[in-house]
């Protein structure tokens, strides 16, 4: 596939012009936030956009209604949330939530830290496009299922293997090369790319980025076994104990869409915030006494803590007003379905029905609701479809 529109993928410094007004997109590597930073975000939140922080599926966020595209720069920019004009976009990086606290075969967020790192500091990697992604898995599988172009998986302490377009290479890589490895990847993908904005979309990808790496760099190994990749939906949600006897707790956000005032009180706990690619976050380093007395404030205020919500099983495009081709307010269709009790628990029979009103759907198990064919904003995997058309809602079950 060659493209031959340009990538429009926004940013700070590009918005996006939705219908609802300029739209910015902050990236975050890692989904790692300082609490200040966080404190930053709910301010320009209230003060130069709408009043709420969109979490996105990729660890990022997002202001809708921009007022003042200068006065948000300047604030991004002063919290460490811009540090690169030139490699704004390019800094899509999803890492493994938990990783060196709960689970997981190794801890990449040091990995993080030092990939966003080596982007910004090679000119070259500026041409990337917008919608390139990153993945850095501890093992445990989360993250290496979500589509990134090139990522690294944990195979022990200090292993990992290479993945390609979503895919083992069969490339093994320790973790001190990891970075370097990952970078040369990149620059492997403007070398081959013709127009395309993801690697999945250049012919024969995978194999021919692995054969440039393997001539390219001395002491890679290889390995016959192939890691399996899948998607997995287990969002980190409630309290879960670190492997330092402290507690992380994971919080869903209804829809992804956090509140300032909600956020500054996230921040107000001055502990490290993990946004997740599942459009939750998680507040890590807690005490328990800490850990109860922000469950008992924050719940209230509609964060998750229960693993079992109905919340937890949707998701859903912008819809209206935020975009100009969906063909209703999708999102509060949603949320009418999951408080009125019609979104139920996987294991009820799902059925493809259309010409439906909102109010007839019931639907179970993992769903995302679309404002229109696109379907913006789905997630990969197993998931039932719930789409407007011109003649109501359609329901596509999952396969």
């Amino acid at each position: 596939m060659t493209r031959t529109d340009p990538d429009s993928c926004p940013g700070v410094l590009r918005l996006h012009n939705a219908a609802d007004g300029p739209l910015a997109r902050i990236r975050v590597p890692g989904g790692q936030l300082a609490p200040q930073q966080l404190q930053a975000l709910a301010e320009a939140a209230r003060e130069l956009a709408d009043g709420s922080i969109e979490l996105t599926s990729r660890g990022n966020v997002q202001l809708r209604r921009v007022r003042d595209a200068s006065a948000l720069e300047a604030r991004l920019t002063a919290a460490g949330l811009l540090p690169s004009a030139s490699h704004e976009r390019i800094r899509n990086i999803i890492a493994s939530p938990l990783a060196g606290r709960v689970g997981g075969a190794a801890d990449v967020h040091g990995l993080v830290v030092a990939l966003d790192a080596g982007l910004q500091a090679d000119p070259l990697l500026a041409k990337l496009p917008g919608r390139v992604l990153f993945t850095l898995d501890d093992g445990r599988g989360d993250v290496s299922g979500l589509g990134g172009d090139i990522g690294v998986h944990a195979v022990d302490g200090d292993t990992y293997a290479l993945l390609l377009a979503g895919a083992d290479s069969g490339v093994r890589v320790s973790a001190g090369d990891a970075v370097g490895l990952m970078l040369a990847a990149a620059h492997g993908f403007l070398e081959l790319r013709d127009g395309q904005w993801r690697l999945h979309e250049i012919p024969d990808a995978g194999p021919r980025l692995t054969d440039r790496l393997l001539t390219t760099r001395s002491g890679l190994d290889t390995s016959d076994e192939s890691i399996e990749i899948g998607v997995r939906h287990e969002i980190p949600i409630g309290w879960m104990t670190q492997g330092d006897d402290r507690v992380a707790l994971g919080a869903g956000v209804p829809l992804g869409s956090l509140p300032a005032r909600t956020a500054e009180f996230i921040a107000a706990v001055e502990r490290p915030i993990l946004l997740t690619p599942w459009r939750s976050l998680v507040i890590a380093d807690l005490d328990e006494w800490a850990a109860e007395q922000v469950v008992r404030v924050l719940a209230p205020m509609g964060l998750i803590f229960d693993a079992h919500s109905p919340w937890l099983l949707v998701s859903a495009c912008a819809g209206m007003p935020g975009c100009a081709k969906s063909r209703t307010d999708v999102r509060a269709d949603v949320a009418e379905a999951v408080e009125s009790g019609r979104v139920v628990p996987a294991g009820a029979p799902q059925f493809a029905r259309e010409g439906l009103e909102a109010a007839e759907i019931v639907a179970s198990g993992r769903q995302h609701w679309s404002g229109c064919e696109r379907r913006c904003g789905r997630p990969r995997g197993a998931v039932t479809d719930i789409i407007a058309t011109g003649d109501g809602y359609r329901i596509d079950p999952a396969d």
